[in-house]
């Protein structure tokens, strides 16, 4: 009889392609990831019924179309380390139409960007069998909660190769660092419109539109169109410091900050200098504390500047 496989014995690997949808090779002591809640459809697409006329009643055969596959997983939110230093997660938020920034000794930041998105290779073995994703692209959210680990959360989609049991490699996971739990000692800036609020939880979705296209003579993955979109949490102040509904009907945009983490090379400052209050689409409660589910739609000012998130 043979040895069960573990689901839990994940390695994961992840690296930029140089030409789109040719396997970069990603390798254990240089790509590897360290993540969370890892979830994959292996093999998605189309079953198409060939539709045959017979002489007598039974199911049709299907030919399967569009392969590709579908990942998601959660990465700890937390800088290198070392300001300047990229951290083992930025070729990720790069595969999410974004683009990279470094300034060596100073930081790193992370923007979207509308045209040249880059694409990676990722390797998933779970126990001893390998899934490959090429041609991957995807999007992300950068999620923040009171006493709670703050994630980024990718959802990726890859060309389809076919699984093998392949040697495992060794990972390497030390460029990913321990992170700060969300509290008022970790996250010391959190302002809309430059009024500071006490925050439960927080989540910046990129929302890109990721599709698979299919036709002959190219297959891709693409980022076709992003409406990023900004959910928080906060305890309910009187309207004359804050008022939702008069920012909500008069269209306003305002900036949003949100810094976390303490330390050199270990602090994450999202900024949205213009983002648009939405409708306050109810009010909550909790511990009898009135609270606002405010809602945001991060704007372009001059194009690719909604948000940028700075790691110092």
């Amino acid at each position: 009889m043979p040895a069960p496989l573990y689901w839990k014995s994940k390695i994961l690997l992840a690296k930029i392609e140089t030409t789109y949808g040719l396997d970069s090779a990603p390798t254990g002591a240089l790509n590897a990831i360290l993540a969370t809640e890892v979830k994959i459809q292996p093999m998605e697409g189309n079953d198409v019924s060939r539709d045959l006329e017979l002489p007598y009643l039974g199911g049709q055969g299907t030919i399967p179309t569009e392969l590709h596959a579908k990942l998601s997983f959660r990465v700890e939110l937390a800088p290198s380390g070392t300001a300047g230093t990229a951290p083992g997660w930025g070729v990720l938020m790069r595969a999410c139409g974004c683009a990279q920034v470094v300034s060596v000794g100073t930081n790193v930041v992370y923007n979207p960007i509308s045209t040249n998105h880059e694409s990676v290779t990722i390797h998933l073995w779970i126990d001893t069998t390998r899934y490959v994703m090429r041609g991957t692209r995807g999007t992300a959210k950068i999620m923040v909660g009171a006493n709670g680990i703050p994630y980024l959360e990718f959802s990726f989609t890859g060309l389809f190769s076919a699984p093998a049991e392949t040697a495992r490699v060794v990972p390497t996971l030390t460029a990913f660092q321990k992170p700060q739990a969300g509290s008022t000692a970790n996250t010391p800036t959190f302002s809309i419109n430059s009024v500071a609020f006490v925050m439960r939880s927080f989540t910046l979705d990129l929302k890109n539109a990721v599709e698979p296209r299919f036709l002959i003579g190219a297959e891709q993955i693409l980022i076709t169109q992003r409406e990023e979109e900004v959910e928080t949490v906060v305890e309910a102040q009187p309207l004359t410091a804050f008022n939702p509904f008069t920012l909500a009907q008069n269209q306003t945009t305002v900036p949003v900050v949100l810094a976390h983490g303490t330390g050199a090379g270990r602090i994450s400052t999202l900024s949205m200098p213009a983002a648009q209050v939405q409708r306050l689409q109810g009010l909550e409660s909790a511990q009898d504390i009135k609270e606002w589910p405010l809602r945001l739609a991060p704007l372009p000012v001059t194009g690719n500047d909604q948000w940028t998130l700075t790691l110092t």
